[in-house]
C-alpha cells in the first residue's frame, strides 16, 4: 500500500512539474486551472497523510515560475506568495470558520476584489522614483523586467507627493494584455502560421519577456495593483487603508473593490462577478478574498506556499454541448488556411458562439473531430470559443472525417506546407484573398516607397478590380486614378510619378516588397548583396540558399518556394517588361566596419534622410534598432536628439555625429 502511495506521489510530482513548466516558462498550458489544482489538491492529501514522503522540492511547497537566463534575477524583500483557491461557496464558509477560529474572534472584515488573470508583479520606488520591477518567479527570485515595464502607460514612473510616502516603498500587482490587443495579436500569430497564445494571461506573460522592450511596447499591456509588500518607515493597519494610499499616490487601483462585513457579504459580490466579468475588457478567473485587518493577517501568517489570510474563489469555466455542423477553411492575408469549425449556435459566457477556430490539420487530428460530432466548447481565456472535449460516445457512426484541401479554396492555387510548420499556406500571391496586404507592403515606405498610395487608395484599386497583383500598379493611367474617391488631378499625377520613380528602386526593396514569407528587410538585403539580380535569386537551388550566411533553412525554404510558384513567375516578369529595376547596380561595398553592430538613428540629420541612413548601415551589415539598450553599439546623433541621446550617455554606449559615421562607413582613417 504505502509503495502504491508512493508511486502516486511521484506521478503527481512529475505530472505537475510539467505543467508548472507549460504554464510558467512554456506560455502553453495544457490544463485548465480547476484540473491543475485538483492535482495539487491529491497530492497535498496524499503527503499530509504520509508526511514520510513529504521533500521540500514537492510542488506543494512551491509558488512556481522560474526564473529565465536572459534577464538579471531579483531577490524579493517580502516572498511574493501564491493563492489557495476555493471553487464553491461551502469552501469559503470553510475559510471563514478556519480564520475566526484561529483568531478566536466571532466577526471579521474582508476585502474582496477581483483577481486578474495576468502577471504578477513587484514595482520598487526609492524616494518616490520607480527604480525596479520584476516578476514573481518562483516567490523568492524573479526576472528583472524594468525597462519592459516602462513600457506600460498606466506604470507611474514617480509618485504623486502625499504626506508619509515612506523612502523605500514596493507595490504589487498584476501585468494583463486587455482583451482586443489579446484578440488582434493571435489574428496575426494565425496568418503567419505561428502559434497562437492560449489565453491573454499567457500572451501577457510572453511579452513581458521580450527581450527587445519595443515589442513589448507594441503589445498594449496594463496593470491593476492591488497591494503592498515591503516598505521603509510606513505601516498601514488595514488593506482598505493601504489601496486608499495607492491610489492617491498615482497607481491604477481597481473600482471594484469592496470592503465586506460577513463572509455572506463576501459570497453574494462573488455571485454577483461570476457573470458581471463578461463584461470587462480583461480576464478575471476568480474573486480575491483578504481578511483587512494586517494585524489580523499577521497573527494568522502563511505556509511555504501561500498566506492563511487571505483565498481566491475561482470561477468555473463555463461549458457547454453543441453539434459541430460544418468545417470550413478561411484564407488569412499571408495565404495561411485555417480551419474554422460551424457550430449550432449556443449562448455562452455572455455571448452567442457559433464558430470556432480548429488552428490547423494536426489539431483536428489530436483531438479527433469529425463534422457531425456532439462537442463540448468553451471560450478560452473567457474569450475565443475553442472544442474542449468530443462527445464520442454520442457518435452514431454518420459522422465524417475532415481533410484540409490540396487547393486554395479562393483561388484554386496549390497549396504548401513548409518543414517544421503545422499551418498549409497559398503560395500565389495575386490570391484574392490577400491581394490588399500584399500591395499595401508591396508600395510600403521600406519596400518601394510609393508615397500616396495608402490604405483607402489600395482599397479602392482591388475593389474596384483596377489591380489583380502588384505587377498592374505599373500600368495604371493618371485618367483612371482620376475617377477615384479623394483623387484629384495633382493627387494623380503625383502618384502616377511616385509609381514611374520607385522602378529605379535598388534590387532589396523589391526582394523585401515582394512579401516572400520569413524574408524581412535584413534578409532582402542579404540576397541582393548576393546574387546581385532578380534571374539569379529565382535560380538558385534550396542548398545554395541555405549556404549563405544568416539565411536559416526555414527562410532559405520559403524564397526557394516562392520563386516556384507558376503565379509569382508571371508576376515578375510583368514588373520586369513594366521597367521595374531587378539588378543590384551599385559597386560592392568595402568597408566592413558596421557588420554585425547594433546602431541607433536619433535627432535630425543634414546628409541623410532617415530611411537613407538606416538603409546604409543595413547594406553594411548593420542591425538598426529604435530604442537604445546596453547591446546597442552606436547612436548616430543629430540635432536635438532627445531622450536615446541621454539613455545611451547613461548606458556608455558610444556616441556619434554624421562624420564620425561617414568615416566608419567610408573606412576612412
Amino acid at each position: 500500500m504505502k509503495k502504491d502511495i508512493k508511486k502516486r506521489i511521484k506521478e503527481l510530482r512529475k505530472e505537475i512539474d510539467l505543467h508548472n513548466k507549460r504554464y510558467y516558462v512554456d506560455n502553453r498550458p495544457e490544463v485548465s486551472d480547476q484540473g491543475y489544482d485538483c492535482l495539487i489538491a491529491e497530492l497535498k492529501r496524499l503527503e499530509e497523510a504520509n508526511p514520510e514522503f513529504v521533500t521540500p522540492d514537492s510542488p506543494t511547497k512551491k509558488v512556481g515560475g522560474e526564473v529565465l537566463k536572459e534577464f538579471k534575477t531579483v531577490e524579493h524583500r517580502v516572498p511574493m506568495l501564491s493563492i489557495d483557491n476555493t471553487y464553491s461557496p461551502e469552501e469559503l464558509r470553510e475559510f471563514d470558520e478556519r480564520v475566526k477560529k484561529n483568531l478566536e474572534i466571532q466577526r471579521l472584515d474582508y476585502v474582496v476584489e477581483l483577481k486578474i488573470d495576468g502577471v504578477s508583479i513587484s514595482l520598487l520606488y526609492k524616494k518616490g522614483n520607480f527604480i525596479q520591477g520584476a516578476t514573481r518567479g518562483d516567490g523568492v527570485k524573479g526576472d528583472d523586467v524594468t525597462v519592459n515595464l516602462k513600457t506600460i502607460k498606466t506604470l507611474p514612473l514617480s509618485l504623486k507627493k502625499i504626506k508619509g510616502t515612506p523612502e523605500l516603498f514596493e507595490a504589487r500587482g498584476e501585468v494583463y494584455m486587455p482583451r482586443n490587443v489579446f484578440l488582434k495579436i493571435n489574428e496575426e500569430k494565425e496568418e503567419l502560421g505561428e502559434d497562437v497564445f492560449a489565453n491573454p494571461r499567457n500572451a501577457a506573460s510572453g511579452s513581458l519577456k521580450l527581450l527587445d522592450s519595443s515589442l513589448v511596447g507594441q503589445r498594449r499591456l496594463d496593470m491593476w495593483i492591488y497591494g503592498v509588500g515591503y516598505t521603509q518607515g510606513m505601516e498601514f493597519e488595514t488593506q482598505f487603508e493601504a489601496l486608499n494610499f495607492l491610489k492617491d499616490s498615482g497607481f491604477r487601483i481597481s473600482p471594484y473593490i469592496k470592503k465586506c462585513r460577513s463572509i455572506e457579504q463576501v459570497i453574494e459580490y462573488c455571485n454577483e462577478w461570476q457573470e458581471k466579468r463578461h463584461e470587462l475588457d480583461y480576464d478575471t478567473d476568480g474573486m480575491v478574498i483578504k481578511v483587512d485587518s494586517f494585524s489580523y493577517q499577521r497573527t494568522l501568517g502563511q505556509t511555504s506556499k501561500s498566506p492563511r489570510w487571505m483565498i481566491a474563489y475561482k470561477f468555473p469555466a463555463e461549458r457547454k454541448e453543441t453539434v459541430l455542423e460544418d468545417i470550413l477553411v478561411q484564407v488569412g492575408r499571408t495565404g495561411t488556411l485555417t480551419p474554422v469549425a460551424v457550430l449550432k449556435p449556443i449562448e455562452l459566457a455572455g455571448s452567442t458562439v457559433s464558430r470556432a477556430s480548429l488552428h490547423n490539420q494536426d489539431e483536428i487530428g489530436r483531438k479527433d473531430v469529425k463534422i457531425g460530432d456532439h462537442v463540448l466548447v468553451e471560450k478560452a481565456g473567457e474569450i475565443i470559443p475553442q472544442i474542449v472535449e468530443v462527445m464520442k460516445k454520442k457518435r452514431k457512426g454518420t459522422e465524417k472525417e475532415f481533410f484540409m484541401p490540396k487547393k486554395c479554396p479562393v483561388c484554386g492555387s496549390s497549396v504548401k506546407r513548409l518543414k517544421n510548420e503545422v499551418a498549409l499556406r497559398c503560395e500565389n500571391i495575386s490570391c484574392p484573398a490577400q491581394l490588399k496586404e500584399r500591395i499595401r507592403h508591396f508600395a510600403s515606405r521600406e519596400a518601394m516607397d510609393i508615397e500616396g498610395m495608402g490604405d483607402a487608395i489600395v482599397a479602392q484599386f482591388v475593389d474596384k478590380k483596377m489591380i489583380k497583383d502588384y505587377g498592374d500598379i505599373y500600368v495604371l493611367k493618371r485618367e483612371e486614378l482620376s475617377n477615384l474617391e479623394r483623387m484629384a488631378d495633382k493627387s494623380a499625377a503625383n502618384l502616377i510619378n511616385a509609381i514611374e520613380k520607385s522602378k529605379s528602386n535598388s534590387l532589396n526593396r523589391l526582394v523585401y516588397g515582394l512579401g516572400i514569407r520569413h524574408a524581412g528587410v535584413r534578409s532582402a538585403w542579404i540576397l541582393a548583396s548576393r546574387f546581385r539580380s532578380l534571374d539569379r535569386l529565382q535560380e538558385a537551388d534550396i542548398e545554395e540558399l541555405q549556404g549563405i550566411n544568416e539565411i536559416g533553412p526555414v527562410v532559405a525554404e520559403s524564397v526557394f518556394n516562392f520563386f516556384r510558384t507558376e503565379e509569382n513567375k508571371r508576376i515578375i516578369e510583368k514588373l520586369k517588361r513594366s521597367g521595374v529595376n531587378t539588378e543590384e547596380k551599385g559597386a560592392v561595398l568595402k568597408s566592413r566596419n558596421l557588420e554585425g553592430k547594433t546602431f541607433v538613428v536619433t535627432g535630425s540629420l543634414e546628409g541623410f534622410s532617415r530611411n537613407h541612413i538606416e538603409e546604409l548601415m543595413r547594406k553594411h551589415g548593420a542591425n538598426v534598432s529604435s530604442s537604445v539598450s546596453k547591446n546597442t553599439d552606436y547612436v548616430v546623433a543629430g540635432k536635438d536628439p532627445g531622450s536615446k541621446f541621454e539613455k545611451a550617455k547613461q548606458l556608455g554606449v558610444k556616441i556619434i555625429n554624421e562624420e564620425e559615421f561617414k568615416k566608419l562607413i567610408y573606412d576612412v582613417n
